[in-house]
């Protein structure tokens, strides 16, 4: 799904309207893209700060480590191996570099919520945002609604998240609803429509003309 700020796993739908880039599928184009700019920030940091010479390529390696480590997780998630991947996250929760420490914490979630184990519960619009992408890359469309339904309701009038909601309900086979919600997406967004021409996860609706109509509006 190539939409705004799509994240998690697969969104990348990516997270937040200055994170909102082009994303071309909900699922794990997120972690590689979200990845490659904290690979960039944590290359900056080190510019100008006194340190070995040999410093930044080691953060580099140490990523990398982690992305590896991560991958391994999701692969085991997949698999329904919980109890294995909810061991590999639990140690990248405390990782240096945000944005894998951030995934490993919603799939941490999961893990937990599929071994019965208790889960702090999401507290913000974009806690319920990030953990419906990762059903979302998860194929559970169900779970993907009901917690981006949540963040609509706690933080409205969002354009992204009214993306990934049509991006959820396309993919569970509800057209009406992913039309609705790609509308309010467009409205307060026009842009996304650009984004919706190119993105595989609306392919379904695409010999709807209604989908036609939404995304070659005159004028977009």
């Amino acid at each position: 799904m190539e939409g705004p700020r799509k994240s998690a796993s697969r969104l990348s739908h990516a997270v937040s309207r200055g994170r909102s880039t082009s994303q071309s599928s909900v699922r794990a184009r997120h972690s590689a893209t979200g990845m490659a700019a904290s690979r960039a920030r944590a290359k900056t940091r080190h510019k100008g700060t006194p340190s070995p010479i040999l410093e930044r390529p080691q953060v580099d390696v140490q990523y990398r480590t982690a992305i590896k480590n991560f991958e391994t997780g999701v692969r085991a998630f997949q698999k329904q191996n919980y109890g294995k991947a909810a061991e590999i996250f639990e140690k990248l929760v405390e990782n240096d570099a945000r944005d894998i420490a951030e995934r490993a914490h919603v799939h941490l979630r999961l893990c937990r919520q599929r071994t019965g184990r208790p889960a702090p519960l999401p507290k913000s619009a974009d806690d319920y945002y990030t953990l419906g992408v990762a059903c979302l890359n998860a194929r559970e469309f169900g779970l993907a609604v009901e917690h981006l339904s949540k963040a609509d309701k706690m933080k409205p009038h969002q354009d992204h998240i009214h993306y990934a909601l049509a991006v959820s309900h396309a993919l569970a086979g509800n057209p009406d609803a992913a039309f609705a919600h790609l509308e309010a997406s467009f409205a307060l967004r026009p842009e996304n429509r650009i984004h919706a021409r190119r993105d595989e996860d609306f392919q379904g609706l695409a010999a709807d003309p209604r989908f036609r109509r939404l995304i070659y509006l005159a004028g977009s």
